[in-house]
């Protein structure tokens, strides 16, 4: 047992420190984003942070390999969402345990699609259509080294077609999580995404950074209340995550910018943009409904408009179990134009 962790603790700073010397957080600097995107609508409606949960809920798998265990064996999962502008995205997994050992092994493809393009020249006559998609062929395995410590690791390929450009990558998420089941406590480390393209899109080999999260969870199911909440840090590898524009900066009456005296409030709302919460109702005797609930700081602060009142940053969703089917709706608001619907369809072969 301490031989696997210290291993996992090494191999955990190698990659975060690779990280801190390679990877980027402001939007358009990373290639492959849409590895950030929820594939789960469980995971949508809890604010695309659900890591920190224990259960029999192969769709979580994507966001942390360390919560794969045994009541997944013979689980199938099939997601999908409706996006903006015509963009769809979804998931089908599936997990089984080796016979007779605390090793689990997973299967996963994750795709979106961005539509059809119209393709036109130089000087605007239409030259037909195109599309653009990309997908992450995945293959996780998690160790269960005691009744509180788990492992997992999950390694992806990445197909990127964008029109006539095309690239192929790698990425590898690592994760270790610690449970007390007579707290109900649950704990997680993830690092996701650490990894490089392989090919790059036109060939020059400028390489392009991969949108790496190292993420610490924590989740508590509280004694006499049918409720879970958790709250998750992201980003931890980056201390300054708020996007300063300086189109938005006051001007004096020189036209020269007005000094900021407002620190303060900008490193609050700065760590504040390191935590999504959420909570999670569950209900009847084998909690059979849950509704779910979720709030994302940095996506508020981001997508939300001057001036204008919005929900950006909140999501929610519900959960029901209907005779040996898993069905899961996820609501997501991204911003003042548009709201991500997410469906999705869990079951066990064995449960038939």
């Amino acid at each position: 047992m301490n031989k696997i962790y210290h291993i996992c603790l090494v191999g955990s700073i190698l990659l975060l420190s690779n990280a801190f010397c390679f990877s980027q957080i402001t939007g358009g600097r990373n290639t492959y984003d849409f590895l950030n995107l929820s594939y789960s609508a469980r995971n949508t409606g809890l604010g695309n942070a659900a890591i920190a949960i224990y259960d029999n809920d192969i769709s979580l798998v994507h966001q942390n390999p360390a919560a794969l265990n045994s009541s997944m064996h013979k689980s199938v999962s099939v997601q999908q969402s409706v996006y903006f502008a015509g963009i769809t995205h979804g998931l089908a997994a599936y997990a089984h345990q080796i016979k007779d050992k605390p090793f689990m092994l997973y299967g996963g493809i994750q795709y979106v699609s961005y539509g059809n393009f119209v393709r036109t020249n130089n000087i605007g006559e239409t030259q037909g259509n195109f599309g653009a998609s990309e997908f992450a062929l995945s293959a996780a395995f998690s160790y269960e080294a005691t009744d509180r410590w788990s492992f997992g690791s999950q390694q992806k390929i990445i197909l990127s077609y964008l029109e006539g450009y095309n690239s192929v990558g790698w990425a590898s998420d690592w994760a270790m999580m610690y449970r007390d089941t007579s707290k109900k406590i649950v704990v997680s480390f993830v690092l996701k995404n650490a990894g490089t393209q392989i090919s790059t899109y036109n060939r020059d080999k400028n390489f392009q950074t991969l949108p790496f999260d190292a993420q610490l969870g924590f989740s508590h199911k509280l004694k006499y209340l049918p409720l879970r909440f958790s709250v998750i840090a992201h980003h931890l590898h980056q201390w300054n995550l708020l996007y300063d524009d300086p189109a938005l900066a006051e001007q004096n009456i020189l036209g020269g910018a007005v000094e900021e005296t407002n620190t303060a409030g900008k490193v609050v709302d700065n760590i504040f943009r390191h935590f999504i919460f959420n909570i999670e109702l569950l209900l009847g005797k084998k909690e059979v409904f849950r509704l779910r609930l979720g709030y994302d700081r940095m996506r508020q602060g981001e997508m939300n408009v001057n001036g204008l009142r919005g929900m950006a940053g909140f999501s929610t969703g519900l959960g029901i179990r209907v005779y040996k089917f898993n069905v899961d709706y996820g609501l997501s608001i991204h911003h003042l134009g548009g709201i991500m619907h997410h469906f999705g369809i869990s079951t066990r072969f064995t449960d038939f």
